[in-house]
């Protein structure tokens, strides 16, 4: 590059200062951002720093950084940028994340960031705050873009879970039905208050529609057809006439896992099977498992012994903690902190899926144990789940299979876009290329 870079160490270049004391118990209510070494932890009512802001974990979670835009309040388990020295913030936030902070701990039983210590790293960087700003920017172009992703598949989350309480906890379609036919109208007029509910149109919309869109139209219509326009009552309450009560444990096959031997290479060197634990979704913010942190061996699965699970399985952990849930889009072996649920008779995996959403409580409730909580596949085998008609379900499914796929395509852009950012962070950063060389 043919600006001027300079050798130089991370307390000449910018200050850390310690986060500042904030119990829960003093915390108010407001729009402040506070933020501790695992990242967001909740809010206040008055600021301790002036955005934008730089902070990393001091105590606790280590290595992470944490860019604030607005004012915020980093609490002591942090360190936070007190000093840019006239850097750009942008900048330093990417330039921290090439610092091994564990190197700087201390050995402490509770390991620490010792700030004097790290403030030692030595450290090559533009001295033109132009150029820092030129490297920043195209690391945050892709940054950006993997945060678009992320909140395309929350918004798509959300109308999976909309579409499934609409359909069947609230049975919104059926009682459209039933509210025109109570009230003197006719089965047609019934079936079009059943479209709108499902489509979200009025009549008028449903009309343009028709005309705009035929084929669409038709299938709507196919949709609404399949509701009901009555109630039956059942152990579970009223549910739509045709449709009946059940077991989880009967209409999924409930299988757990476990964990070979650690100690047996044989079972996990060169491993090529995915293996998955609970911490494999401790982070996800996405219900799709389509990666596991360790790989297994044929060896190792045959001590396993409800093997691999196919695609498309729905995992629940079910301890420590009980609630996370995914829909896998890789065969994965499991361990013991989880109960599968294997989709092969009438119920989609995606409709399973959002049906343990919905009955998270009930699994919670059920969930037992003296040193952490879990739920056992007997006590889980036996929640009630409400099956609809066969064909309503393969529609279902049809449908709520493309936002799952949808999904997972935008998590598999995102780890693409994670690695590009890996790769150019440590040679943007140490001036390994030109800039104008760089296309996103």
């Amino acid at each position: 590059m043919s600006s001027e870079w300079i050798n130089t160490t991370l307390g000449e270049f910018i200050t850390l200062k310690r986060g500042y004391d904030l119990p829960k118990s003093k915390r108010n209510d407001g729009n402040i951002p506070v933020i501790s070494s695992s990242g967001y932890s909740g809010t206040h009512d008055v600021p301790m720093v002036k955005g934008p802001g730089v902070v990393t974990g001091r105590y606790g979670t280590i290595g992470e950084v944490f860019y604030v835009v607005d004012d915020f309040w980093p609490i002591n388990t942090t360190l936070y940028v007190s000093d840019f020295k006239g850097n750009s913030p942008l900048f330093v936030y990417y330039l921290l994340q090439t610092i091994d902070f564990h190197a700087y701990s201390d050995k402490a039983a509770v390991p620490g960031i010792n700030r004097n210590h790290v403030h030692m790293a030595n450290i090559r960087v533009p001295k033109s705050v132009l150029e820092q700003e030129k490297i920043a920017s195209i690391l945050k172009k892709i940054e950006d873009r993997i945060h678009v992703n992320q909140k395309i598949n929350d918004i798509l989350e959300q109308m999976a879970q909309a579409i499934f309480k609409s359909w069947f906890v609230d049975y919104e379609p059926v009682n459209a039905k039933l509210d025109v036919l109570e009230s003197g109208g006719s089965e047609e007029e019934a079936l079009c208050a059943a479209m709108a509910v499902i489509s979200g149109k009025d009549t008028k919309a449903l009309t343009a529609f028709k005309d705009e869109h035929p084929n669409e139209y038709s299938e709507l219509k196919t949709i609404a057809n399949l509701f009901p326009d009555a109630m039956t009552e059942s152990e579970f309450g009223s549910i739509p006439l045709g449709w009946y009560l059940s077991e989880i444990g009967n209409e999924v096959k409930v299988v757990g896992g476990a964990t070979p031997s650690t100690k047996e290479p044989a079972f996990w060197s060169n491993g090529s099977i995915f293996w998955a634990t609970p911490k494999d979704l401790s982070n996800k913010k996405d219900k799709v498992l389509n990666t596991t942190e360790r790989k297994i061996t044929s060896l190792g699965v045959s001590k396993i012994s409800s093997g691999v699970q196919p695609e498309n399985t729905i995992i629940l952990s079910s301890r420590a903690p009980v609630g996370y849930l995914a829909i896998t889009k890789i065969p994965v072996a499991i361990n013991q902190g989880y109960i599968a649920m294997q989709c092969n008779k009438v119920l989609p995996p995606e409709f399973v899926l959002q049906w343990a959403t919905h009955s998270m409580q009930e699994i919670t409730i059920r969930s037992s144990g003296s040193t952490f909580a879990e739920i056992s596949k007997k006590n889980f085998r036996t929640i009630n789940v409400v099956v609809p008609s066969s064909e309503l379900l393969m529609l279902y499914g049809k449908y709520t299979r493309k936002i799952y796929d949808q999904i997972n395509s935008k998590i598999n852009e995102s780890s693409k876009l994670k690695e590009l950012k890996n790769s150019l962070l440590p040679k943007l950063l140490s001036n390994a290329f030109e800039l104008k060389g760089i296309q996103l």
